[in-house]
């Protein structure tokens, strides 16, 4: 095969009649066969080609994950152009930068209200000639048109050369060299101007063959799939499963999380970090404000599966009398807590950012193992996982098959192999600095241990130097303290140039506000940041995580902040990770506060 298209027709040719994919519908869910999406794609890829998708176009995606978006991407990629991603969440003026630098014609649109968005900046956008909404209104100009009348192109007939416009189809297809340009992500970044990451059908490819190699999913499993595909780890997720064959739930919504995985019962779903978090410290927070016998067993519980858990990182023997309670608190904790998954997770999968190992130690004692796994855009998200035989936690697994790996002299993670980038669009400094010597430079530092797995210890750029000399990691500081205290959202830890280490707090008030009620006290952030009650409960897990640091790693002093940082404020990335010089610039005046007279 030499392209994404071909891998799906292969696919189908394989399993037509299996599941490929089941999505939210008015009365529960509805699914589709591998069959069913071949005719869709190929209908599809026959309209936006009658409107200009081709060889050397590009077509920009505007929506959030659903299922319209997969089919899409794979009626774009058939056209032989390639997709440009955009998150739904970025600004009017986000996307029309995207849009321009990536040299994007057509636009698919989620609904009228991203429309409305690039309305607003029509006159930035002269190259685009139409836009594509999936469920919205179709403009008087024809500027606007709805998917469906596309989607309805072509004939009814087969897919793949079965008769009516298959040959067509199959033309454009064959057609698809390896090396062509699929899919153009713009790096959200933490610092500094979007970049555009040019992956090819060979990156996509080998990232598929590779994660089929390890043999850790099958047809038999049912993944549950919420993360945006405007991300890598989500577009890598999308490819796997055409590769192997695996049913996929499409529901991007992410206040449905819960009750979809109680409602599809998966077997496996991947995750950023803040979903684990989120997930503990809703459970944590919720035994607490319970109290009495139920935090005690709790507790207890939890102390014994850590006990477990830890023994097996060490390769020791549980002792038997172990192994007893821990079965105890399995029928009395662990599996109800499974049950609220679904009851038939195998493993989840962990991305986008560092995972704390306290998180990972209390999953794998309920049954439920993260595998923590490692990757940029550059290079198609993944290059490293951890396999559930060998877990290792704070670890991301050793590389995936036929991915290099070395560490420079100064720390930094230098990766090769297939599914390492092109390029940067139009940026070819910046695509020769970052591919220097034929390794990609990831900008981590990391280490590997004597079985090959990569430990990352943070970004090369983030971490902190303090006025003392002292190299501290705040992302580790920052997920342990996170993981300490269940009512806390995010943290953000200050320092470099600095005399000391502080930080920044933000509450999670879905979690802090049912405690607040039952408490008595002020159920709204702004009066809850400054009570005793609230500030005794950070400090607590504060002064927890450093008890077990060297002095000059120690938070001396914190702030509870009133809003949360979010994606829509700027303070998040759309992948969630913290845009550092964003939070340093908005609250310079609380963190210079921290260091007066000292």
């Amino acid at each position: 095969m030499s392209s994404i298209p071909s891998l799906l027709r292969d696919r189908i040719a394989a399993t037509p009649d299996a599941e490929a994919y089941r999505t939210p519908s008015h009365d529960g869910w509805t699914s589709l066969s591998w069959r069913e999406v071949g005719e869709r794609v190929r209908r599809l890829a026959l309209g936006l080609a009658e409107i200009g998708a081709g060889p050397g176009t590009r077509v920009a995606i505007l929506s959030s994950t659903r299922l319209e978006w997969i089919l899409a991407d794979l009626a774009v990629l058939s056209t032989g152009a390639a997709t440009t991603t955009i998150y739904p969440s970025n600004t009017a003026a986000e996307s029309a930068f995207i849009v321009t630098d990536s040299g994007s014609t057509i636009v698919i649109a989620e609904d009228d209200d991203q429309v409305a968005k690039l309305r607003s900046v029509q006159k930035e956008l002269p190259d685009v000639t139409r836009v594509v909404v999936i469920d919205g209104t179709p403009s008087d100009d024809g500027w606007v048109v709805p998917l469906g009348s596309l989607d309805g192109g072509g004939s009814e007939g087969g897919e793949g050369g079965d008769g009516g416009d298959g040959g067509d189809y199959d033309a454009m297809v064959d057609a698809i060299a390896q090396d062509d340009l699929a899919t153009l992500i713009y790096t959200s970044g933490t610092t500094g101007r979007p970049k555009g990451v040019e992956l090819t059908h060979d990156n996509w490819l080998y990232a598929g063959a590779a994660v089929r190699e390890l043999d850790l999913i099958s047809g038999d499993d049912l993944h549950f799939l919420w993360l945006p595909l405007s991300h890598s780890f989500g577009k890598l997720l999308q490819v796997v499963m055409i590769d192997i064959g695996v049913p996929t739930a499409v529901d991007g919504r992410l206040d449905r999380i819960a009750e979809n995985l109680g409602a599809l019962r998966p077997t496996f779903m991947a995750a950023a970090p803040r979903i684990f978090e989120k997930i503990h410290n809703t459970v944590a927070a919720t035994v607490q404000r319970e109290g009495g016998a139920k935090l005690r067993i709790f507790g207890w519980a939890r102390r014994t599966g850590l006990r477990v858990v830890r023994a097996r990182q060490r390769g020791v023997a549980v002792p038997l009398t172990t192994r007893v309670e821990y079965a105890l608190a399995d029928r009395l904790v662990f599996a109800k807590l499974r049950e609220r998954f679904g009851g038939r997770i195998r493993f989840f999968i962990s991305g986008s950012a560092p995972l704390s190992r306290d998180i990972a130690e209390f999953f794998d004692a309920a049954g439920l193992t993260i595998l923590e796994g490692y990757g940029l855009t550059e290079t198609s998200a993944g290059s490293f996982l951890n396999r559930p035989e060998t877990v290792k936690f704070g670890t991301v697994g050793p590389p995936l098959p036929g991915t290099r790996v070395r560490i420079a002299d100064d720390g930094e993670v230098l990766v090769g192999g297939r599914g390492v980038m092109r390029g940067y669009h139009g940026l070819p400094e910046e695509t020769a600095a970052a591919l220097e010597d034929g390794w990609l430079h990831t900008g981590d530092i990391g280490e590997l241990d004597p079985e090959g797995r990569l430990s990352i210890t943070d970004r090369k750029k983030e971490l902190i130097k303090t006025s003392g000399g002292k190299y501290v990691a705040p992302t580790y500081l920052e997920g342990r303290i996170k993981a300490a205290c269940p009512y806390v959202s995010h943290v953000f830890v200050h320092g470099d140039r600095r005399n000391y280490c502080t930080a920044l707090v933000t509450l999670d008030m879905d979690v802090v506000r049912p405690w607040a009620e039952a408490e008595g006290l002020p159920a709204e952030a702004e009066a809850l940041r400054e009570h005793p009650r609230m500030r005794e409960e950070v400090a607590k897990a504060v002064d927890q995580v450093n008890a077990g640091e060297a002095g000059y790693a120690t938070v001396k002093k914190f702030a509870i902040l009133s809003e949360d940082f979010t994606v829509e404020s700027g303070e998040l990335t759309p992948s969630l990770k913290i845009r550092r010089k964003v939070v340093e610039e908005r609250h310079g005046a609380v963190l210079d506060a921290f260091y007066d007279g000292a």
